[in-house]
């Protein structure tokens, strides 16, 4: 079973920045793609960016695309999201998850991990 542990949420200011990490642990040979999703209370759950272990590929929300950046180390199994220009609008709970191939829906992934609170105030 794939364990992903996400680290680094909190509570920052608009216009400010934050990095969220995941760390990967057991069968990760069995996965492809890492993603990071976040929801709000009321909501379903949303697609923000995904990257592969193997090659460079990334993919964005149009919401997200060029404030945030997704970043995988493969020696440490582990995949990091900077946020930077921070918007109220991007508070929320973001979850790390994994799968084998690429997905925009929740429902591509497989494995998830706890999530992390992030808070933009105003």
């Amino acid at each position: 079973q794939v364990q992903l542990v996400e680290s680094g949420g909190g509570l920052v200011q608009a216009g400010g920045s934050l990095r969220l990490s995941c760390a990967a642990s057991g069968p990760i040979f069995s996965t492809n793609f890492m993603a990071w999703f976040r929801q709000v209370p009321g909501k379903e759950r949303e697609f923000v960016a995904a990257t592969s272990w193997g090659d460079s590929e990334t993919y964005y929300s149009d919401l997200v695309r060029g404030r945030f950046s997704i970043f995988r180390d493969n020696a440490k199994n582990t995949v990091t999201l900077h946020m930077n220009s921070l918007k109220p609008e991007d508070t929320a709970v973001y979850y790390c998850a994994a799968d084998t191939q690429y997905g925009s829906m929740s429902l591509d992934y497989h494995f998830w991990g706890q999530g992390t609170q992030v808070t933009v105030s105003s």
